[in-house]
């Protein structure tokens, strides 16, 4: 029901910025939560931020808090991770995923997003 297109990855300094963008599309994809993950090299594939469609709430893992920022633009059926003052470890591969909303309650589970982007690498260089 919903499909999920990532972009904005790239090679960057440490302290730079970068944008990520993910377009939904889909039916009844406004009632599903926006999340991002990430996964360095042999980790896990780590919760970073999200949003739901209907109500704006957002939450953050608490090593992006004040970095990262997850917004959304309905219009567009789009949700961006605005990444500021970036470390070397935030280098991974970002995922964006959807599941379906429980009202205010996001959850920072992988296994609870049921539909993934592909994918798009982050590098960080110190």
């Amino acid at each position: 029901q919903v499909q999920l297109v990532e972009s904005g990855g790239g090679l960057v300094q440490a302290g730079a910025s970068l944008r990520l963008s993910c377009v939904a599309s889909g039916r009844a994809f406004s009632l599903h939560e926006i999340g991002w993950f990430r996964q360095a090299p042999g980790k896990e594939r780590d919760f970073v931020a999200a949003i739901n469609w209907s109500g704006g709430n957002t939450y953050y893992a608490d090593s992006v808090k004040g970095r990262f920022i997850i917004s959304r633009d309905n219009a567009k059926t789009t949700v961006y991770l605005q990444m500021n003052s970036l470390k070397a470890e935030d280098t991974a591969v970002y995922y964006c995923a959807a599941k379906p909303s429980l009202g205010s309650i996001i959850s920072t589970m992988t296994t609870h997003y049921n539909y993934w982007g592909q994918g798009t690498q982050v590098t960080v260089s110190s």
